[in-house]
């Protein structure tokens, strides 16, 4: 499923991310690959704020749309 639908408070694990080459590549710059452990640390009108790697990372709506979690 879409980053973008993970419920607050979920801890999941990178499967598959979308997009550009450019997309992927500015993605794994902040820390999204796969296998990593992200978790939900809130939401807000479908923009995210993720700590992944002890970092809190906020992401767009349409960045959160191109990471698939389970």
């Amino acid at each position: 499923m879409p980053l973008l639908f993970a419920q607050e408070g979920t801890k999941s694990h990178i499967v598959k991310i979308g997009g550009l080459p450019e997309t992927k590549q500015f993605l794994e710059n902040l820390g999204f690959v796969i296998g990593s452990s992200i978790l939900v640390v809130h939401s807000i009108g479908g923009n995210v704020i993720v700590k992944i790697k002890g970092t809190r990372v906020a992401i767009s709506r349409e960045m959160a749309g191109k990471i698939y979690v389970e």
